[in-house]
């Protein structure tokens, strides 16, 4: 009696993975519905975006030497927009973490911890709402790069796989911006680490200007910025490199797709694992 008394609980128990992947789904809902009720958080977050692909578009277009596309302002946008697209994806850093800070700052994850569920999930939870808010940002992002003549030359399924490493990205990058969140004491402070070092992060890379113009040492890192390798799978899955384009010999910029690909996962492994921890300690 006593054997069957002790299997019936231990058959209900639901498994820890699957319990998992249902207490982060609920947690990603109750975030996007949250989204859709302050509708001005995702209106304002699409301003940036734009006024760069507009103002680069049509300030610096015809002004910055694109090899082997030279002076061309078309030739310009179609090699700005992949840069355009990562700069979107990773700056999504920065709201992620000030949400996490004011979920800390509130005592809402306080009131997660006393709920029989997943302590990863709280994150997992809020950094694949944060995934759906950039998505949507970037389909929005590519109608109006459209608008003012970007153009891709290669089939349905590479542009799509190339949007998808720019998802991969972003959503790798969401967990850093989880860490900082649940290492600072306010959403200010969150908002204010979050963008730091995202600047020399974008702007040392090819997202801009060709690297080959930059001294020697900063040719380097913007040759093995994981943002630059991005860019550049981007560039080539949309068939947006300029014929005669040259390519660094650095293996990142010979191996752009793989190199994005390999360098997004090991992001989304270290700072999840980091984050995971940290939430630990911080709700022990």
């Amino acid at each position: 009696m006593s054997a069957v008394t002790d299997a019936a609980p231990r058959a209900a128990r639901p498994h820890p993975l699957g319990q998992s992947v249902r207490d982060s789904l609920v947690v990603a809902k109750r975030n996007l519905i949250r989204m859709s009720r302050i509708p001005e958080m995702i209106i304002f977050g699409l301003f940036q975006p734009i006024m760069f692909v507009v103002l680069f578009s049509y300030v610096f277009g015809g002004s910055i030497n694109v090899p082997g596309a030279g002076l061309s302002a078309s030739g310009y946008r179609e090699f700005l927009m992949a840069g355009i697209f990562a700069q979107t994806v990773t700056f999504a850093t920065a709201g992620a973490g000030a949400g996490i800070a004011d979920d800390m700052h509130k005592g809402l994850i306080d009131r997660f911890r006393s709920l029989p569920m997943a302590r990863g999930a709280v994150l997992t939870g809020r950094t694949l709402a944060d995934l759906v808010q950039t998505a949507l940002t970037l389909v929005v992002l590519a109608v109006v790069a459209v608008l003012v003549g970007w153009r891709t030359h290669e089939n349905v399924g590479k542009v799509l796989a190339g949007f998808g490493l720019l998802l991969l990205l972003g959503y790798a990058f969401s967990w850093i911006g989880a860490l900082i969140g649940l290492s600072v004491r306010t959403p200010e402070a969150a908002t204010s680490g979050g963008l730091i070092w995202l600047f020399p992060l974008t702007f040392i890379s090819n997202a801009f200007v060709p690297s080959d113009n930059m001294p020697a040492f900063l040719q380097t890192i913007a040759d093995w910025n994981p943002f630059s390798a991005t860019v550049q799978a981007c560039r080539e899955l949309f068939g947006n490199l300029p014929a005669g384009y040259p390519v660094s010999d650095a293996w990142p910029m010979q191996h752009p797709v793989l190199a994005s690909l390999l360098w997004s996962l090991l992001i989304l492994v270290v700072f999840r694992t980091l984050a995971v921890r940290k939430y630990r300690s911080a709700t022990a």
